[in-house]
């Protein structure tokens, strides 16, 4: 499962990591992860280069202007009373994400749940960069938010809440099975305790080249969006595939039923007609194949640190100040296109996924520069004409999965190690036998978890309080 889907600015990638997993000892929920974290060759700026928002193109005062979620705003939608569940690697309340409220916490599926000064936290920085794209809000600010100064920050529906599943550890590592459990978990409890589960952000994927319609993490997705939770998967940062038979997109973004955003670049302006897609964001020339539904801007993003986290620390990484730092990537496109489909979901509560999809493929901006290949599905993420738009008709016509695939299939080339034996087949995380036709039936029942047990295996408290 690769989080490595934000990328921290270019440079070498990094290596595939390795983590051990003792299948018979303590419950620990450890991965190996393929990350493509590109690092820069700059660091804090100088207090003569202080960091200034107003001029950065790439800021989230320029990006919620440009893709005109400050025209939601303005009409009274912040996304209040929406809720956008993150499954990633925690959410730590830094400023921006440390109003009361703000951040529901969820159980913590990770191995870091088993240290109580880290459950929950983002001790990798994922997670949080992620959160305050989509909801991100310094406290002091108050409506309307499009005549805050440029030095405020807020991400694209400042007012909705974020509900953090965290599955990942400090190295940004989660195994498939834990994904699958995690967004069976938000399926089920998606209006536990005053919750209004509308959107669910996946800012990452795997490599994996099995059918996404036997799929069963792409099932997983489907059963949310099938319970009214518009799904929004990152494409990937894979590249764009010219040949082979392979998915260019990530899974689940190869699932043909949910939202798969990929990247877009400014060019450092804040024009649309010289906008690009980059060469990172993943998209397929072949006429058939899965391509994004449309690119969201995801290069040079400005997003909230988390300090001594393990993106944070990493030599060369942007740091703009000592609350923010730059990434690109489709991760953060999809986590800004979560943000809008709030946004939709303030103004229409009662809109289907399908009806969300309809209208942000349809308002896409069409790139001039980009042409018609594949690489910017229907365009680039539009929302400021849309705030006078009527909701749409949209039915689906793509056919449900059955998710009676493998899960070494879903997993793609990522696989656990255990004293050097990798864990493959059909295990989960505890090296249970993991049965996807049965575990099928279940999730289509909404009932694959009881209590805090999934598979046979207790994960978590066999209550949820729900608080943040």
């Amino acid at each position: 499962m690769d989080l490595g889907l934000l990328r921290i600015e270019p440079g070498p990638m990094t290596p595939t990591f390795g983590w051990s997993l003792d299948f018979t000892g303590p419950r620990r929920l450890a991965t190996a992860l393929s990350l493509c974290l590109a690092l820069a060759t700059f660091g804090i700026p100088s207090a003569a280069a202080a960091y200034s928002p107003a001029t950065d193109p790439n800021s989230m005062f320029s990006t919620t202007a440009y893709t005109g979620a400050q025209a939601w705003w303005a009409a009274g939608f912040t996304g209040k009373g929406v809720d956008v569940a993150l499954i990633d690697s925690g959410v730590s309340p830094v400023d921006g994400l440390n109003s009361p409220g703000k951040i529901v916490y969820g159980p913590d599926l990770s191995l870091e749940s088993q240290a109580s000064n880290l459950t929950n936290l983002d001790t990798f920085g994922h997670g949080t960069f992620m959160a305050g794209l989509i909801a991100g809000r310094d406290a002091t600010l108050t409506p309307p938010y499009d005549q805050a100064p440029a030095t405020a920050y807020r991400g694209m529906a400042p007012d909705a809440r974020i509900l953090s599943v965290k599955v990942a550890t400090a190295d940004g590592g989660t195994d498939v099975s834990q994904v699958i459990a995690a967004i069976s978990w938000v399926v089920q409890h998606r209006r536990d305790n005053g919750l209004n589960i509308r959107v669910l952000n996946l800012s990452y994927g795997t490599n994996s080249s099995q059918y996404y319609g036997f799929d069963p993490l792409a099932y997983a997705v489907e059963q949310a969006w099938d319970a009214g939770i518009v799904v929004v998967a990152a494409a990937g940062n894979s590249g764009y595939q010219t040949k082979g038979s392979s998915p260019a997109l990530a899974n689940p973004a190869y699932d043909k039923r949910i939202i798969a955003v990929g990247a877009s670049d400014s060019m450092g302006t804040a024009s649309l007609s010289d906008d690009v897609v980059p060469d990172f964001s993943a998209a397929s020339k072949t006429g058939s194949a899965r391509k994004p539904d449309f690119v969201a801007p995801g290069v040079h993003i400005q997003g909230l640190r988390v300090p001594n986290s393990y993106i944070d620390t990493r030599s060369g990484v942007t740091l703009l100040d000592d609350r923010f730092m730059r990434g690109s990537g489709t991760s953060e496109s999809a986590a800004i296109t979560s943000g809008a489909a709030a946004l939709i979901l303030d103004k229409f509560p009662n809109a289907t996924p399908e009806q969300v999809k309809r209208l942000l493929t349809t308002y896409a901006f069409d790139l001039p520069l980009v042409g018609s290949n594949g690489r910017e599905g229907n365009g680039e993420l539009q929302i400021g004409d849309m705030v006078s738009a009527l909701l749409p008709v949209a039915v689906s016509t793509t056919a449900p999965g059955t998710g009676t695939g493998t899960l070494e299939g879903a997993r793609g080339s990522d696989h656990l190690t255990r004293d050097g034996v990798v864990l493959s087949g059909e295990r989960d995380i505890f090296g249970q036998p993991f049965n996807s036709t049965a575990m099928a039936v279940l999730e289509a029942a909404g009932n694959s978890w009881s209590g805090g047990t999934w598979n046979g295996s207790v994960w978590t408290g066999s209550s949820w309080s729900g608080n943040s």
